[in-house]
């Protein structure tokens, strides 16, 4: 038996890198998913690829800041397969950084820049748990699973990033804490270096890709695949009673 036989899950940020990995695993496993991006082209050709090997997709356009795009993926999502059991809070953007491509002090921040990464990493983590909990209350529970980071763990030169992915961390728990009673379980995963689109820019010289190899105790850096078994874990009942933890995926780099 597939480990997410007849779960329904929703996956933000499922177009590319490390949600289009997790949206395959889930197919893989069993799950009817829907991805949701704001990237058209590229969500329609992994809901494609998965519809076509078997699986069961639905690619909705998803703007994880509007509260209107929120509803619209729920409400289709619930459409199309009957209801939803698991969210996957995927979507982010990486760290500020200044035109010569180094990351942004706090004296040089904007407002600007601070607010986009606050609305993408924080605010659509939020309106996604907001209008996914009414339809797992009618299932009886359900599980959320919010991508956060090892800057949301410890401190560094990400100021915006790293309180964003802080503010995903503690607003996982308050969720684990009020929605417990109701069979809804909240987790965070938090991962180090993972090489995706996101992370190109830092890994394109030798250089670079060497200071965050080092940083990384078990000797490489991260995988998408890394990261989505951790997160299949956390969607399945296999993790019943796991509810308001962080599952750190970081190849040691925390535990120095």
């Amino acid at each position: 038996m597939a480990r997410l036989d007849g779960k329904v899950a929703l996956i933000s940020g499922g177009a590319r890198g490390q949600g289009a990995v997790e949206a395959k695993l889930f197919a893989s496993e069993g799950a009817k998913v829907t991805i949701g991006d704001i990237l058209d082209t590229e969500g329609k050709q992994i809901e494609a690829e998965i519809n076509e090997s078997g699986g069961e997709c639905l690619f909705v356009h998803l703007d994880v800041t509007s509260e209107e795009d929120w509803l619209h993926a729920v409400e289709s999502t619930v459409a199309r397969f009957g209801k939803l059991d698991v969210l996957v809070n995927n979507a982010g953007i990486g760290s500020t950084r200044g035109p010569d491509g180094q990351r942004v002090t706090i004296e040089n921040l904007t407002e600007g820049q601070w607010d986009r990464v606050m609305n993408v990493n924080a605010k659509g983590v939020f309106l996604g748990t907001k209008y996914a909990i009414p339809e797992m209350r009618k299932v009886g529970g359900g599980s959320i699973v919010n991508i956060s980071s090892v800057a949301g763990l410890v401190g560094g030169t990400t100021a915006a990033y790293g309180a964003s992915k802080g503010a995903v961390r503690i607003f996982t728990k308050s969720t684990a804490i009020q929605y417990a009673s109701e069979g809804i379980r909240a987790n965070s995963v938090h991962p180090g270096v993972i090489e995706t689109d996101m992370t190109a820019g830092m890994l394109i010289d030798e250089a670079g890709r060497q200071a965050s190899l080092a940083r990384h105790p078990i000797g490489r850096l991260g995988t998408s695949e890394d990261v989505a078994y951790g997160v299949l874990y956390l969607a399945t009942d296999e993790s019943s009673f796991v509810t308001g933890s962080e599952l750190v995926i970081d190849g040691g780099l925390t535990a120095q």
